[in-house]
């Protein structure tokens, strides 16, 4: 299995200037090979294959005086990016097809200087390497400074550099997991537990355990309101208003961290004291589309059940997913007997069959539990998922034991 293990990057001067041009040159060779597919398909011919792209895209190009400065970073990275170009070709026409899960993929677009987010990736090819002294070195950028905040449990496959919109550079890491060093690191457990996600409590557990939201938007509603104000007051183009960009950008990044840095806390806890777990299989995307839309996106539920889902994988736990349309909140759960809907502001009732007084959010917590066999089946035979992919952090997991930073 493979994850991402990401950590911050501190460049000096010389080496942001450096990552500039990497990240310019990959841009260019990437809207060079999307226009040669294009202008392909208006003249009706075949698509060029990758290797004739490297040769007319990089290595002539390099030659002439248009493309020269193509030759001042790694060709890796180059080549890289028309590897993503190609992968996204066939991820739109996968989707075309309907092969693909998921939304429909637009055609690939021409990447703009202007982008939130800019990237290159270093494989092995590259001959990158972590110095003894913790630096990350990359051809043709130098030894950059890295604040690990953990150790790296094996030996990376690749390296991908970030640039974020709040200007901080991040090295993403690709790590090929061990399922056995796994398995020892979170021994088997015969606890099992239902969740039942909400916005008034963020989950609420089937043994009576509540989570309180933390609710990181609406906290800082109050400075991102301050922020955007003053840059919408900045004149377009000039610098104080990519200052104040820089501001606003910087104080979104600082939620979306906490939602995350939350979140990877509560799922590796679960994960690590329950063998079994069961959630319900939200629609977020068309809570979303409520008059809730702003909770329901400051709640994060997606991501969280994502996390859920990866480490469940990884570590050999049993995550179950049952339907949306299960009556959890309509059923009781002491007899069975189904009471109806109710509305949202309802918070406790009581069967008309067995007399029984039910917190709306334990008891859908509890029917989440047994719908999915859970219940009657802690140490039956297990469920597992299906693969899961890499992620994009883990930073959430640090109390688990590690091994010396792979050289």
């Amino acid at each position: 299995m493979q994850l991402r293990y990401s950590f911050r990057l501190r460049p000096d001067a010389y080496q942001q200037k450096a990552l500039a041009k990497a990240f310019g040159c990959s841009r260019v060779v990437f809207n060079d090979a999307v226009r040669a597919r294009e202008d392909a398909r208006r003249a009706g011919q075949p698509f060029p294959t990758a290797g004739q792209l490297s040769r007319k895209l990089i290595t002539e190009a390099k030659r002439t005086p248009e493309r020269s400065w193509l030759a001042e970073v790694s060709s890796v990275v180059l080549q890289q990016s028309l590897r993503d170009a190609e992968s996204a070709y066939k991820n739109f026409f996968t989707s075309l097809k309907g092969e693909r899960r998921g939304a429909k993929m637009g055609a690939p677009r021409f990447k703009s200087r202007k982008d939130a987010r800019q990237s290159v990736r270093f494989t092995a090819n590259a001959r990158w390497s972590i110095t003894g002294s913790g630096r990350l070195n990359l051809p043709k950028i130098g030894a950059v400074k890295v604040k690990w905040s953990r150790m790296l449990p094996a030996t990376p496959t690749s390296v991908t550099v970030i640039k974020d919109a709040a200007g901080r550079f991040f090295a993403s890491f690709v790590i090929d997991t061990d399922p056995a060093a796994d398995a020892a690191r979170m021994p088997e457990s015969d606890r099992t537990i239902g969740i039942d996600l909400g916005l008034t409590h963020f989950a609420v557990l089937s043994d009576g355990t509540k989570i309180d939201s933390p609710r990181f938007l609406r906290r800082a509603e109050k400075k991102l309101k301050k922020a955007h104000k003053e840059l919408s007051r900045r004149q377009k183009g000039s610098k104080n208003r990519a200052k104040a960009r820089l501001k606003v950008a910087r104080a979104h990044a600082r939620v979306a961290d906490a939602r995350r840095e939350f979140h990877h806390q509560l799922s590796t806890k679960l994960i690590s004291e329950n063998q079994g777990i069961a959630v319900e299989d939200l629609t977020v995307a068309g809570l979303a589309r409520t008059r809730l839309a702003k909770s329901v996106h400051d709640a994060g539920w997606s991501s969280f059940i994502g996390m859920l889902a990866y480490k469940a994988e990884r570590y050999g736990r049993t995550l179950v997913k049952i339907g949306r349309f299960e009556p959890t909140t309509q059923t009781c759960s002491t007899c069975g007997v189904k009471d109806g809907p109710k509305p949202l502001n309802v918070r406790e009732w009581t069967c008309g069959a067995c007399g029984t007084v039910h917190d709306r959010d334990h008891n859908a917590a509890i029917n989440v539990k047994t719908a999915a066999g859970l219940a009657v089946s802690a140490c039956g035979a297990p469920v597992r998922p299906g693969a899961i992919p890499a992620q994009r952090e883990e930073t959430g997991s640090h109390g688990f034991p590690t091994e010396p930073r792979a050289a």
